[in-house]
């Protein structure tokens, strides 16, 4: 029991040091944040006061002083400075040690671990001539302490904002509609537009704005901010802001006010007419439209008012008891996708089963049974999904701490953090990612005088973005330093034998040679790169991950690297196909089309495994051949096409059956150097379908080809 605390206890920390990492990072570039000291200081005190109960007494006294010190960091007697962050940055890496060392052992950090408690304890009795630990690169602290900004408070209050626009607004210039944009960036809103004043088409002045609205805000930001937004058309609108909620309760049986208080509060109806309207056994909102006293407009409103607060109070109901996620080891996780991967096979068997039996019971029960399990595939692979800003978050230290080294400036943008990707892939992309951005900053950025000299901004930036696109993301890692030299890579291209003399390539094709094992172009070797033996690794690592990798430059512009992978590896949609008595699958994210293949255009190539698709000639691959396949092609053939990094490839098969959705299955150590295969799959009948690999396949005629 006392092992399993001790690892809840480690995974816990190993979260808190990649918060406290972010937090550091970001009170670098702000160090009047208090939010930023503030977390500092949480993380420190959390990682103590549990590595005391847990008998991790070594990290609860390391921690001890580091908390000591950011307790006078927020008070404001000791200053942030650079020194600080550096130091707090090393004290995470050894807390990290401290975490991850055997029990048993003498500790080889020891000495720097002692160096920085002295050091964290010189800060904290405020001695301004404190050295620090010789691993580190201090700069001089600031000559005073910075001003702390109080903290904002965390509740969320609800205003009702009634805008009624001049009839003439439109003359002065105004859409009243950027102000409601305005108002949606403060907070979570709902609007509803009063249309009830707009004339019939004959008597409408298109000059005019007859609509006012309606709006229920939600937002930390406090009522000042709001008139902040009506600032230049105060004296052009009827505006009225009044606070609805608080923020303070959020007990279950305090319900929101009922309909009809809400229209008597807004003045939309009298308390008289109310009353009389309650009298009949109706629901009010109706009754009241029927009787001409508010009109439609008004009652959603109100609606809409009512269920907006009842949403907040819920959320806040719900963030206070603390029902958010719950922990869950990856190998369970494992063993529920394997489940319902076998699950999805079954249900499989079970709809081919009912259509041969032709029973209409059977069949109803099968499609049931087809829908549950899709739904209980998707919820499951979903579990198995993360942001993608769990790893752009591990860069930040990166790009600091080797931009420190190589004497350069340069900013780390990142953009679409919150785009999902399945763990696996996630913990497979960390290292082709380092590598990328590594390459970034040592070859890409210049040094800050060169950069001057050519006229660009001082600080070089690296922008690192991830979009959805189908079933599939993409990651972009761009940057805006010199850009790849093309005729120094077609050089060391033709050199090493890579490319023929004096036939002319297109920048991809040259751009391409950087993935081949051992190609570099440096004049020296760094311990950050120039052996030639990154970008092969990355391609591989891309590769592995059914992923493909372009590349995009152009000089004293920068370099684009585009990677492109699937969400998840646990389930591919396939291209199911026939070959004599066997079937593969064509993983469908790369199948552009299908078309034929008759005796006449085998006729009219010569020879050449070439294909005419509309004037267009596509090179293909008899997978028969390739796989050694028995009997004879059918006379007329089918050629799968597909795009594999901007190249159009076909695969000629027997027949296509159509689209299939694979659960794929892994050979076995016996067949796992099989090149052209992937993997398999479980048909629905019970027998095995191998999943095509076709980016080896390419890449294996190319080197056919080439020797």
């Amino acid at each position: 029991m006392t092992e399993s605390y001790s690892d809840v206890f480690k995974e816990e920390a190993r979260e808190k040091l990649l918060e406290l990492e972010d937090a550091l990072l970001e009170l670098e570039a702000n160090p009047e944040d208090a939010e930023q000291i503030g977390c500092v200081f949480r993380v420190m005190h959390t990682i103590k006061g549990s590595g005391a109960m847990f008998g991790f007494d070594d990290i609860a006294a390391f921690t001890h002083e580091i908390e000591t010190v950011y307790d006078k960091v927020r008070d404001g007697i000791i200053p942030v400075s650079n020194e600080l962050i550096d130091l707090t940055l090393k004290a995470k890496d050894q807390i990290k040690f401290m975490l991850d060392k055997s029990p048993k052992g003498e500790d080889p950090q020891k000495p720097i671990l002692e160096k920085t408690i002295s050091a964290f304890k010189k800060l904290a009795s405020g001695d301004g001539t404190t050295t620090t630990p010789p691993i580190l690169n201090p700069s001089s602290m600031w000559a005073s302490p910075p001003t702390i900004q109080k903290l904002p408070s965390d509740s969320d209050v609800t205003y009702r904002i009634r805008l009624k626009p001049a009839t003439d607004i439109f003359m002065t210039g105004t859409n009243p509609l950027l102000l409601l944009d305005e108002l949606r960036s403060l907070g979570e809103c709902k609007i509803i537009a009063q249309t009830d004043a707009i004339p019939s088409l004959e008597d409408i002045n298109p000059e005019s704005c007859y609509t006012c609205w309606d709006i229920i805000l939600t937002t930390d930001k406090g009522i000042n901010v709001i008139k902040d937004v009506f600032i230049f058309v105060e004296d052009e609108c009827d505006i009225r802001i009044d606070v609805i909620d608080a923020g303070i309760s959020t007990e279950p049986e305090e319900d929101y006010k009922k309909l009809g208080a809400i229209l008597t509060e807004r003045g939309d109806i009298t308390e008289q007419n109310l009353n009389k309207a309650l009298n009949e056994k109706k629901y009010i909102g109706e009754i009241l439209v029927e009787k001409g006293l508010v009109t439609h407009d008004k009652v959603e409103s109100a609606l809409m008012e009512q269920k907006h607060v009842r949403k907040i109070k819920e959320k806040a109901q719900a963030k206070e008891e603390g029902i958010s996620s719950i922990r869950v080891p990856v190998e369970k996780l494992d063993v529920l996708v394997n489940l319902v991967g076998e699950l999805v096979t079954v249900q499989a068997r079970l709809t081919q089963t009912a259509s041969r039996l032709c029973n209409a019971e059977f069949a109803s029960i099968a499609e049931e049974v087809e829908r549950l399990t899709a739904e209980l595939r998707d919820n499951t692979l979903n579990i198995r999904m993360l942001p993608i800003g769990t790893t752009f978050g591990r860069f930040k230290r990166l790009v600091r701490d080797l931009s420190q080294e190589l004497g350069k400036e340069i900013d780390l943008m990142t953009d679409g953090a919150e785009t999902e990707l399945d763990k696996t892939v996630i913990e497979k992309l960390n290292d082709p990612l380092v590598h990328l951005i590594r390459n970034s900053i040592d070859h890409g950025i210049e040094s800050p005088d060169v950069r001057i000299a050519s006229g660009k901004p001082r600080a070089g930036t690296i922008k690192l973005s991830a979009l959805h696109s189908g079933a599939h993301v993409i990651i972009e890692i761009k940057d805006d330093g010199k850009g790849l030299d093309r005729d120094a890579i077609l050089a060391k291209a033709v050199d090493k034998g890579l490319a023929p003399p004096g036939v002319e390539l297109t920048d991809k094709e040259v751009f391409g040679f950087i993935f081949q094992p051992g190609f570099s172009t440096a004049k020296e070797v760094t311990n950050v790169s120039g052996r030639g033996v990154g970008m092969d690794v990355v391609k591989r690592g891309i590769e592995a991950l059914r992923g493909s990798i372009e590349i995009q430059s152009e000089k004293d512009k920068g370099t684009t690297v585009t990677v492109k992978l699937p969400l998840t590896l646990a389930i591919v949609e396939g291209l199911l196909v026939e070959m004599g008595d066997d079937h593969f699958v064509i993983p469908l994210y790369l199948v552009e089309e299908c078309v034929e293949l008759t005796r006449e255009d085998i006729l009219n190539a010569h020879g050449r495994d070439i294909a005419y698709i509309r004037g267009e000639m596509v090179p293909y691959v008899r997978l028969r051949k390739e796989f050694d396949i028995n009997g004879n092609a059918p006379s007329i053939e089918q050629i799968v096409v597909t795009g594999i990094n901007g190249d159009r490839v076909g695969f000629v098969v027997d027949k296509v059956i159509g689209e299939y959705q694979t659960v794929i299955k892994n050979l076995g150590g016996l067949y796992k150097d099989v090149e052209g295969i992937s993997g398999a799959t479980v048909l629905g009948d019970g027998t095995v379908a191998l999943i095509v690999d076709a980016p080896q396949l390419i890449k294996n005629l190319e080197v056919a080809q080439m020797s």
